[in-house]
């Protein structure tokens, strides 16, 4: 599955001017790794955020999000989002921020 570019380019606008960042191409989209960390990424026209288990059933509430479940089963932790959860920049921004504050919370690679 191929990833939106335009969604892409948002996500890097969020994610800037971070020296941290890093592009991986995984679960068929565009994943962005932040201190060596997959934060949120970008599969088709949804974005993914990687929430943490904590955080699950408080993101799963939120406008345009639903269970993370490519694989048949929901990877517990994780959110697509989808165009009407990040719609404004305002919107993006929150989510790609859910991401980064998770994974600050994880040791470092």
């Amino acid at each position: 599955m191929a990833y939106g570019e335009g969604l892409a380019d948002r996500v890097r606008g969020a994610l800037l001017p971070r020296p941290d960042i890093e592009e991986k191409k995984m679960f068929g989209g565009l994943a962005f790794m932040v201190g060596g960390h997959m934060c949120c990424g970008v599969i088709g026209d949804d974005l993914m955020v990687r929430v943490g288990r904590d955080a699950y059933e408080d993101a799963l509430a939120a406008k345009g999000a639903r269970p993370m479940d490519f694989t048949g089963r929901p990877l517990r932790g994780m959110v697509y989002v989808g165009s009407e959860g990040h719609r404004t920049d305002d919107a993006l921004a929150s989510w790609v921020r859910r991401g980064t504050d998770f994974v600050a919370s994880l040791p470092p690679r």
